[in-house]
């Protein structure tokens, strides 16, 4: 049986092609530039890359586009192979805690919840659109972002806010990166060969979450109403004052949607070390001694590190502690950093073992405390899986 699994932007379309038989990816692919000038797709397939400059005004070209190129490039001989379409879809508010068959019902929820993800939901929406519309007798299925943190208790999802936010507003931590901190999890249950354990799990990349773990649901999650809060990350600021958006807009003569732009694009790794949102770049930073790179990359640290700690104490102790997607993948020097600030916790970091990117390892010494592992992330495959299960 074949899926596609589809995550659709406000100008991008990506999309990968699984045989569920044995969880293999046939072909994937990024369409960039949607319905802006310049536009062009990448696809992988037999191990060749494929690229083609073309003019898409729009998401139904995008897809009218990429149903063409599959079958003609022998990816699928017919579109009909294709028996179920997996979309994810950032928001799903308080309703959806599961992947859903994608109904009319589901749409209007998610058109309801674009207040929450105005950059995101519209954008999810368009490609669920045009797959429905391309492929109307194919199965769509809605993978939520937010769904697998839907696990918490009222205590960590609520604010200490007026209560009638919640009630009238919708006011309450949600959390993101939901897709890969399931899958991630799903990993460790299968290293440990039991759903008993307790994890922290580490995604970080150009954004960035931690979540808690406890017998494979979603204790804690350090992102909450937005994206915005919990770790710095690439451009984000992370936890900060609430009174500072107040302050600098009133100094600075700016309105607080300014402010929280420049939190949301202009601050973390960017903002502090002033040369790039890259972690590669700041490091190369750090090496050629620019203070403010490393002054980032300590600030970076020691968020993680304060979560770590946190979630620790509210998990009553930890198994494993698990880093995972591009910069959890691949970043040694962060990694060693990291844990050698938990050596407070019995964390022994096997540094030979560390010395390594982009594959699952155990990175942690046998008599360490916490078994510690770097978990490759595929949200793509765990979309793929949810959908298949489903139908």
């Amino acid at each position: 049986m074949k899926i596609m699994s589809v995550n659709c932007g406000s100008s991008s379309l990506k999309f990968s092609i699984f045989e569920m038989e044995n969880k293999e990816l046939i072909a994937s692919g990024y369409f960039e530039k949607v319905t802006i000038p310049g536009s062009f797709f990448n696809i992988k397939f037999n191990g060749e890359k494929i690229h083609e400059d073309i003019d898409m005004m729009n998401h139904t070209e995008a897809v009218e586009i990429m149903l063409d190129r599959i079958v003609k490039l022998g990816i699928v001989k017919d579109l009909k192979e294709i028996e179920a379409v997996g979309h994810r879809v950032v928001h799903g508010g308080d309703k959806y805690n599961k992947s859903v068959v994608i109904t009319d019902e589901v749409i209007e929820d998610i058109v309801k919840f674009s207040d929450l993800a105005p950059l995101h939901n519209p954008a999810n929406l368009l490609g669920i659109k045009a797959i429905k519309e391309a492929l109307p007798d194919v199965v769509n299925v809605a993978v939520f972002d937010t769904a697998f943190h839907q696990t918490m208790a009222p205590e960590e999802y609520i604010y200490p806010v007026p209560y009638a936010w919640y009630e009238d507003l919708m006011v309450r931590k949600y959390g993101f990166h939901g897709t890969s901190h399931c899958f991630v999890s799903k990993q460790i249950e299968r290293i440990q060969g039991t759903k008993d354990y307790k994890a922290i799990i580490c995604h970080l990349g150009s954004g960035g979450s931690l979540s808690a773990i406890k017998n494979g649901e979603s204790v804690d999650t350090s992102m909450g109403f937005t994206p915005l809060p919990g770790i710095m990350m690439g451009t984000r600021s992370g936890d900060i004052d609430p009174s500072i958006l107040g302050y600098v807009a009133s100094k600075e003569n700016l309105t607080v949607d300014e402010v929280t732009n420049a939190l949301n694009k202009q601050s973390g790794f960017l903002g502090l070390s002033g040369k790039s949102s890259d972690f590669r770049d700041v490091w190369a930073g750090v090496e050629e001694g620019n203070e403010r790179c490393k002054l980032a990359v300590d600030k970076y640290v020691k968020t993680v590190v304060d979560y770590i700690a946190m979630y620790y104490v509210e998990l009553g102790g930890v198994d494993v502690i698990a880093f995972t997607a591009g910069l959890g993948e691949n970043a040694i020097p962060v990694r060693k950093m990291i844990c050698e600030r938990l050596e407070c916790l019995g964390v022994k970091l096997d540094e030979e073992a560390n010395n390594t990117r982009g594959e699952e390892i155990k990175i942690s010494t046998n008599d360490s405390k916490i078994d510690v592992y770097v978990i490759p992330t595929n949200e793509e495959l765990m979309i793929a899986e949810d959908t298949y299960n489903l139908i």
